[in-house]
């Protein structure tokens, strides 16, 4: 009996109640659970899960589940983000102001009194009694913190512990301790006076006050950082007009987006967006690109010619009929995947979840451990001090935004230069390759054959002439090389559409003939002029001569007489010598993989200066897979840019496929990398910010373990007996906040990455 293959769908949910890895983990763990999931991946840094699932299953299921693990959970909609005009303009974020201004208020004053204890100022005396400033803390602790209780008690329901958990431990114990001091000052009176380092008994409120009010200003700041790691989306979404200048009845009618269709007429005025994808049917322009490419000089639009959706008309006016409409356009398709790449994993934050899947109970026991020590000393106030500081310290913020962070600033980053990377593991792997593959039809090459040499046995006299005779033949042909004649003669203004041809043949691997003016013009291969006795010895040697080029070479024959000679080739690029060169200079090894003949692929590889050795010719593109396996074996991690359809396989077989110059579904789908133009350049641009990105991942990490690695122990007490000198559990709060921020800040740095 055969099974029905099941419908996959993938969507984004916007996420609420995060606060650290741990939760990200727990919500992985929850949606992961639910039967019908292949694949879900949360991303700290956005606040978002990207989740893969059978059509059976429901978004409302997948939200139920979520909020049963103690979090909330919205669908978005296909080009739904989260973007805000500013912080504070959402009901969340406008009670987490008020939050942090009364958490502030009330920390401020709790800090006035430690000024006066420290004999700085009298200012703050009258908050000296214990009982004022538990009212004063009691609102911080409760109402002010309450979502750190929410979350604790969620995550203990579930059997496991977070960051809410580490804060709700650490602040209760320093509120409820300095509780017990004020109703009972003599509780902790046990403390030896004859010790060098004797502790009096005093209340804490003002660090449980403080670290609240801290994690929430830091997650403030977190908040508005976060926002604008998707700036590369929101300056896409942002360049789209919001209705369209469409006709219909005759008559110019302005509609949403939401009201277009397919073969809708559209006219686009001079500095507008254009709405949709579509094909210009009248007028001609300059259009700015930029958004879509990554490239800043206008490209010429005219009859013909496609335009895509939210680039910017520059100059003239036109006409176009819609091709792609909605979620078709290639905006949605290249948010679509920018989208799913940010929420996806590199196996270097994979590690990172692994770390913190066991370091929030590591760090329960070292203030267990912490605490335990110190009461075994004789001193368990200073315990209880010490193992609060511990529990808030190592609060494993950081380590959770290390990763995605960089990676959705560096995938958004990708987006604007034109290169859309299809997942973070892509990104990850790039920056290691070490042999680059490039194809050479369409890659190092412009895919188009071009006239690039011409020469009559006459001399000049009869150039004109003579080509435009063989071009009116020529356009009675579809073969690609006829077209490069026809083009040619076009730019040399030799073409006219009035010449009438008769007795035209196409003879498949010779050439053509037809009668023009008067005259039998033959157009053809050296062998097939000497079937008709046409003496082709006075141009034999140039013919050899551009055939070692790596040119084809056309004879043109006038009444059975030889007349000139063409050589024809596929141009370079521009920019292919010097990315060729860049990549060298980077210490990539460069190879050549092509279906052409040897001595062609030869000539163009000393061009842009890849060695023979390093060429791979007339390889059939079901062989390029095991050309790139063999470079594999020898331990190489090896890159493949193709054009993402006939290097389809290959693209697959590559560590890192990527894709020139297309931006098709095909070419997304074939690699790995894609990138919208068709310049070389953009391998070096991808490669460095692969590299840039991989960095930044490096040191975010170190900034996240740095903090926790010199911390703890300090935190937990180690420099006390050398120097009487502990970690105040405020001081252990704003390491955390600030080990937050740093991280934030320096992901952020990537946006400054050209």
């Amino acid at each position: 009996m055969q099974t029905k293959e099941l419908k996959m769908e993938t969507a984004n949910f916007k996420l609420g109640g995060i606060s650290c890895a741990s939760c990200v983990r727990s919500i992985e763990k929850a949606i992961r659970s639910l039967p019908g999931v292949e694949s879900c991946n949360v991303n700290f840094a956005t606040e978002e899960a990207n989740v893969t699932y059978e059509a059976t299953l429901t978004p409302e299921q997948i939200i139920k589940t979520v909020q049963g693990a103690g979090y909330q959970a919205q669908f978005l909609p296909p080009l739904a983000l989260d973007i805000e005009a500013k912080p504070g303009t959402t009901p969340e974020q406008r009670e987490l102001q008020a939050k942090v201004l009364v958490g502030s208020i009330a920390s401020s004053l709790l800090m006035g009194v430690m000024l006066y204890h420290l004999g700085i100022s009298n200012l703050f005396a009258w908050l000296a009694p214990p009982w004022i400033q538990m009212v004063l803390a009691t609102p911080v602790q409760f109402w002010v913190g309450f979502g750190f209780y929410r979350g604790a008690w969620a995550a203990l329901k579930h059997r496991s512990s977070d960051m809410n958990t580490l804060i709700v431990l650490g602040t209760s114990i320093a509120y409820l301790y300095s509780a017990l001091i004020t109703f009972n000052p003599q509780l902790f009176t046990f403390v030896t006076s004859t010790s060098s380092h004797s502790l009096h008994p005093e209340v804490y409120f003002e660090a449980s006050s403080v670290v609240i009010t801290l994690t929430l200003v830091g997650r403030y700041l977190e908040h508005r950082a976060k926002g604008e790691t998707a700036g590369a989306i929101k300056k896409m979404l942002g360049l789209q007009p919001k209705t369209a200048r469409v006709i219909r009845r005759g008559q110019e009618v302005d509609l949403p987006l939401s009201s277009l269709v397919v073969n809708d007429l559209i006219v686009v005025r001079p500095g507008e967006s254009i709405p949709v994808d579509g094909v210009i049917i009248s007028g001609a322009s300059a259009v700015d690109e930029s958004m879509i490419t990554g490239e800043s000089v206008p490209v010429s639009k005219a009859l013909g010619d496609e335009v895509v959706g939210a680039t910017i008309n520059k100059t003239g006016s036109f006409q176009f009929r819609a091709t792609r409409v909605g979620q078709d356009t290639t905006l949605a398709q290249i948010i679509k995947l920018v989208q799913q790449a940010q929420g996806s994993k590199a196996p270097i934050q994979k590690l990172a979840d692994q770390v913190t899947s066991w370091f929030v109970p590591a760090v329960m026991v070292i203030a267990i451990a912490t605490f335990t020590l110190w009461a075994v000393a004789g001193n368990p106030r200073l315990g209880i001090f010490a193992a609060v500081s511990v529990l808030i310290i190592a609060c494993p913020c950081a380590l959770g935004l290390a990763t995605p962070t960089s990676i959705t600033v560096g995938i958004g980053k990708g987006a604007e230069f034109g290169i859309l990377v299809k997942g973070a593991e892509s990104l990850e792997v790039a920056h290691r390759i070490k042999t680059i593959v490039v194809d050479k039809t369409g890659t190092l090459t412009q895919g188009k054959p071009g006239v690039t040499n011409y020469l009559t046995v006459q001399g000049i006299s009869r150039e004109l002439e003579i080509l435009k005779l063989a071009a009116a033949v020529e356009r009675k042909s579809e073969h690609p090389l006829a077209e490069a004649v026809v083009n040619y003669a076009q730019a040399q203004e030799a073409l006219d559409p009035s010449l009438e041809v008769v007795d035209f043949l196409a003879i498949a691997g010779s050439g053509v003939r037809g009668m023009v003016a008067g005259h039998l013009v033959h157009i053809g291969t050296q062998r097939w002029f000497q079937e008709l006795d046409i003496d082709t010895q006075p141009l034999v040697t140039t013919k050899t001569q551009w055939e070692d080029q790596g040119k084809s070479v056309v004879f043109i024959a006038l009444d059975g007489v030889l007349a000139g000679l063409m050589g024809i080739a596929d141009h370079l690029k521009p920019s292919s010598a010097a990315a060729v060169s860049t990549l060298k200079s980077m210490g990539l090894e460069v190879v050549m993989l092509t279906g052409d003949n040897r001595r062609t692929a030869e000539a163009i590889a000393r061009e842009v200066g890849i060695p023979s050795s390093a060429v791979y010719a007339e390889v059939r593109p079901e062989q390029k897979a095991n050309t790139i396996q063999k470079l594999q074996s020898s331990g190489k991690l090896v890159a493949m840019v193709g054009d993402g359809i006939n290097d389809a396989p290959a693209l697959a077989q590559a560590d890192v496929g990527i894709a020139l110059g297309t931006g098709t579904d095909v070419a997304i789908a074939a690699s790995d990398i894609t990138l919208m133009t068709g310049d070389l350049q953009g391998i070096v641009t991808a490669l460095r910010l692969s590299r840039a990105t991989m960095k930044n991942i490096r040191e975010n990490l170190f900034f996240a373990f740095a903090y926790n690695v010199i911390g703890i122990p300090i935190a937990a007490g180690i420099l006390f007996p050398l120097w009487g000198w502990l970690l105040n559990p405020m001081l252990a709060g704003a390491a955390m906040a600030l080990s937050s921020i740093s991280v934030l800040s320096n992901a952020l740095r990537l946006r400054q990455f050209q």
